[in-house]
C-alpha cells in the first residue's frame, strides 16, 4: 500500500489555538458521555497486521529478522539494525542516547526512533526522506556516520561469501539472484512489518474498560482536554502527519531545520514528523534531538513550545500516568 505524505502547512499560532480549543468544545459537548466514548472519538487500537504484510512470506521475515540482528551489515561487524532499534525481549526499539554512534565512531544528528510499529506511519525518519519501510532500509547502512559500508556490491559479497545464499533463494525464489538491495530491504521490511506493540490501551479502546486505572483515565482526560490529541491521535498516538517544532514557542534548536533540509522550502523549516507516543514511558530521550531527558520535563516541553501552556505538575504526572497504558505488551520471542 502506497503511503501518503502528510503535512500540516505553516499556520499562525492564533490559528492553531483556536483549532485546539475548537477540538475541546467538541470534547465538552461529549461530556455526558464516558471519558472511553470520548477516547474513541480521538483514537484507535492498534490494527493485527500491517499495510503491506499481506505479501511477506515466512521465509522474507525469517530472512529479514536474521539481518536485523546481524553485525555484517556495518562496515566493521560491530552493528546491527538491533544495536540502535534494540527489540530484544520486547525493549521499546531504542538505544537511549540522545544521537547514535556509528560503526566508525561518528556520532548521528538525530535521536533514533522505535522500530515498533515504524510501518504504521506515513513516513520513514524525522524528515520523512523515506515513504516506506523498504525505502528506510538501506539508508543507514550505506550512510558514513551509520553502519558505513561503502557500497551495495561490497555488502552483496560479503553476505554471499557468508552464507546466506540459500536464504536468500528460499525468500526469493524467482530471483536468478537473489541476494540484491532491493531484496535486502524487502527483507528488513518484512520483518518489521511484525513488529505490532499492542497494549493495555488497545483492550482498553477494544472495551474492556478495567483495562486502565482510575489516575490513567484522569490522565487520558488531561491528554485530551489540554489539545494533545490535535497532532497525537490515530492507532499510533502520532506518526501521521508533520508539525513545525517550535509551533506556538520557537524551539530552542535552530540548527536542525527538518524537513526543510530534503525539499529545500523555507517554509518548511523546523517541521518533523510527529512522533508516536507507543512504549514513550521507555524511549527517552525524546525529541528529534534527543533534547527531553525525562519524560516529564518532555511533556512540559511539548505543552510550551506546541500548545503555548505552562502544564502544572499535577497535570504532567496525570499525563505521564496514562502513558503507562502505551507499553509494549507483545509476546513476540527472539
Amino acid at each position: 500500500m502506497k503511503q501518503k505524505y502528510v503535512k500540516i502547512p505553516q499556520i499562525k499560532s492564533s490559528l492553531f489555538i483556536l483549532l485546539v480549543f475548537s477540538l475541546l468544545t467538541i470534547n465538552k459537548g461529549h461530556a455526558q458521555d464516558s471519558i472511553h466514548e470520548v477516547a474513541l472519538s480521538f483514537f484507535a487500537t492498534l490494527p493485527e497486521t500491517m499495510p503491506g504484510s499481506e505479501d511477506d512470506t515466512q521465509a522474507q521475515i525469517k530472512l529479514g529478522k536474521k539481518l536485523y540482528f546481524d553485525t555484517q551489515l556495518s562496515i566493521n561487524n560491530s552493528q546491527s539494525c538491533n544495536t540502535c532499534h534494540n527489540i530484544i525481549n520486547n525493549a521499546p526499539g531504542v538505544d537511549h542516547q540522545k544521537v547514535s554512534m556509528g560503526a566508525l565512531g561518528e556520532m548521528g544528528t538525530r535521536n533514533s526512533p522505535s522500530t515498533w510499529n515504524a510501518g504504521l506511519q506515513v513516513a520513514q525518519f524525522w524528515d520523512g526522506r523515506a515513504k516506506t519501510l523498504e525505502q528506510q532500509a538501506s539508508f543507514p547502512i550505506f550512510n558514513p556516520k551509520e553502519m558505513a559500508i561503502p557500497s551495495k556490491q561490497a555488502l552483496i559479497q560479503r553476505l554471499t561469501d557468508n552464507g546466506y545464499l540459500d536464504e536468500f533463494k528460499q525468500a526469493f525464489p524467482d530471483h536468478i539472484e537473489p541476494i540484491i538491495i532491493e531484496n535486502i530491504s524487502k527483507s528488513l521490511a518484512a520483518f518489521q512489518r511484525t513488529l505490532i506493540s499492542k497494549d493495555r490501551f488497545d483492550a482498553y479502546l477494544a472495551g474492556n474498560k478495567a483495562a486502565i486505572n482510575q489516575q490513567e483515565k484522569i490522565g487520558l482526560s488531561v491528554f485530551i482536554e489540554k489539545g494533545c490529541v490535535a497532532c497525537h491521535n490515530g492507532p499510533l498516538l502520532g506518526g501521521q502527519l508533520f508539525m513545525k517544532m517550535g509551533l506556538v514557542h520557537p524551539y530552542p534548536n535552530k540548527i536542525d531545520r527538518g524537513l526543510a533540509h530534503i525539499t529545500n522550502n523555507s517554509g518548511d523549516n523546523y517541521f518533523f514528523k510527529v512522533p508516536s507516543l507507543r512504549n514513550v514511558i521507555n524511549t527517552a530521550p525524546y525529541f528529534h534531538d534527543g533534547a527531553g531527558i525525562t519524560i516529564e520535563q518532555a511533556i512540559k516541553d511539548t505543552g510550551w513550545h506546541q500548545l503555548g501552556i505552562k502544564l502544572r505538575n499535577q497535570e504532567v504526572l496525570a499525563i505521564k500516568a496514562f502513558f503507562n497504558t502505551l507499553n509494549n505488551q507483545a509476546k513476540l520471542s527472539f
